[in-house]
C-alpha cells in the first residue's frame, strides 16, 4: 500500500525535534517512519515545494532538502486532481472543511 503523505506530517518529522512534538505529532511521525521503512511513503512536487518554502535558515533548508531528495516525486495525471476534487466535495458535504492544499 502506498500512502501520499501530506506536508502536515512531513514538517514535524523533518523540522522539529522529537522532544518538542506533542503526543499526536509523535504518533504521526512514528507512522511516517514506519511507512518510510516499508517504502510506502510517497511525495509529490507540490508537497516538496510547500515543505521547502519559508525555511529561512540555510542550514535547515539544506537538511530538509537532503532528506526529501531520498524520495522521488510521484507522477500525477489529471485523474488524480479530479479524484481529489471529488473527495473534497464529499468531505465538505458532511461538514468537513477542506481547501486545495488539504486535498
Amino acid at each position: 500500500m502506498s500512502v501520499l503523505v501530506d506536508a502536515s506530517i512531513w514538517s514535524p518529522a523533518l523540522r522539529r525535534r522529537s522532544a518538542r512534538l506533542n503526543a499526536d505529532e509523535r504518533t504521526r511521525v512514528e507512522a511516517l517512519r514506519r511507512l518510510i521503512e516499508l517504502s510506502e511513503a510517497k511525495l509529490i512536487g507540490a508537497i516538496r515545494q510547500e515543505l521547502l518554502s519559508g525555511i529561512k535558515d540555510r542550514k535547515e533548508f539544506e537538511a530538509v532538502l537532503e532528506e526529501l531528495r531520498k524520495f522521488q516525486d510521484e507522477p500525477l495525471d489529471p485523474e488524480a486532481y479530479e479524484q481529489a476534487a471529488e473527495m473534497t466535495n464529499r468531505l465538505t458535504s458532511i461538514g468537513i472543511a477542506c481547501s486545495p492544499s488539504m486535498s
